[in-house]
């Protein structure tokens, strides 16, 4: 027998409390251990926290070395939507929860020009941002199946900034200044556009457009 193992039921007896406070520390070492190995930072054993993966300079991470900011869930929180200033631009990325890796966005990055502000729709599919890539700042719609984005404001000429995109990614919202101040401006897709759902979901009655207010 170890003399570690003959001594212990002495110190035990002596000190009643020793054997659960090294059982929590022993505890706590394999919960750090194992979160560590996970590859998140956590904060919260249970009841909630931090999940935060790390910062990385190279590979298809959430964090860069770069500002990343200006991020936006879909519905299930599967994806993330963000800005960052990595490779030298403001550009638009995504980020797959389930797998901790970015998606590709092929066509929605334009090289030399400024992409931001993104928001994302239930599933996913469809994202909406401002890009500079025609001399102003526009409204443009990302749809993740035809990898094609089409410009909304084309024949606005003022300022527009912060469009967010509803659930089935029909309606877009966004601001405008060009009545000489910041109002709110709703761009109306169409009933023709396939509706961007949680999987699962059943789709609901066509939503008609809001009317103005007179």
């Amino acid at each position: 027998m170890s003399t570690a193992a003959l001594y212990r039921p002495r110190m035990m007896k002596c000190c009643p409390s020793w054997d659960h406070a090294f059982l929590k520390v022993l505890g706590l070492c394999l919960v750090i251990g194992l979160a560590s190995c996970g590859g998140f930072l956590w904060d919260g054993f249970g009841s909630g926290g931090f999940v935060t993966p790390p910062t990385q300079n190279l590979g298809a991470t959430l964090n860069s070395s770069a500002a990343d900011q200006e991020p936006s869930y879909s519905y299930d929180g599967r994806y993330l939507v963000f800005a960052s200033d990595r490779l030298a631009q403001r550009s638009i990325y995504l980020y797959d929860m389930q797998q901790r890796r970015l998606v590709d966005l092929p066509g929605l990055n334009q090289p030399n020009t400024l992409q931001e502000q993104p928001d994302i729709s239930a599933d996913g599919r469809y994202i909406v941002y401002i890009s500079e890539q025609l001399g102003k700042p526009d409204v443009f719609v990302y749809d993740r199946q035809t990898f094609e984005a089409k410009r909304l404001t084309e024949n606005i000429l003022a300022e527009v900034r912060h469009p967010t995109i509803s659930g089935n990614g029909r309606f877009v919202a966004f601001e405008s200044n060009r009545s000489g101040q910041w109002n709110i401006e709703i761009y109306d897709r169409g009933t023709g556009v396939d509706l961007s759902l949680p999987s699962g979901s059943a789709a609901p009655p066509k939503a008609s457009p809001p009317s103005p207010s007179p």
